[in-house]
């Protein structure tokens, strides 16, 4: 079986900011869409979260020419 990864970073802030509420949230959206089978996640400074899905999807390759930042003040 293939395995199809989706990796999404975030750096926390301080205070919850309800980032908690949104990532339950994003994960029951997740998981009733067809071929998702999973999660895992790791936080500490930087959050880490990939989902597993067995159902291809058109991805792009770039070159990242710029990179910016966006910080909440």
């Amino acid at each position: 079986m293939l395995i199809y990864a989706v990796i999404v970073t975030s750096e926390r802030t301080d205070g919850d900011n309800q980032y908690a509420e949104m990532a339950d949230e994003m994960l029951k959206l997740a998981s009733v869409q067809p071929g998702f089978f999973g999660v895992e996640s790791a936080r500490e400074g930087v959050g880490i979260t990939v989902s597993n899905w067995d159902l291809a999807y058109k991805t792009r390759v770039c070159k990242v020419e710029r990179d910016y930042r966006f910080e909440r003040v």
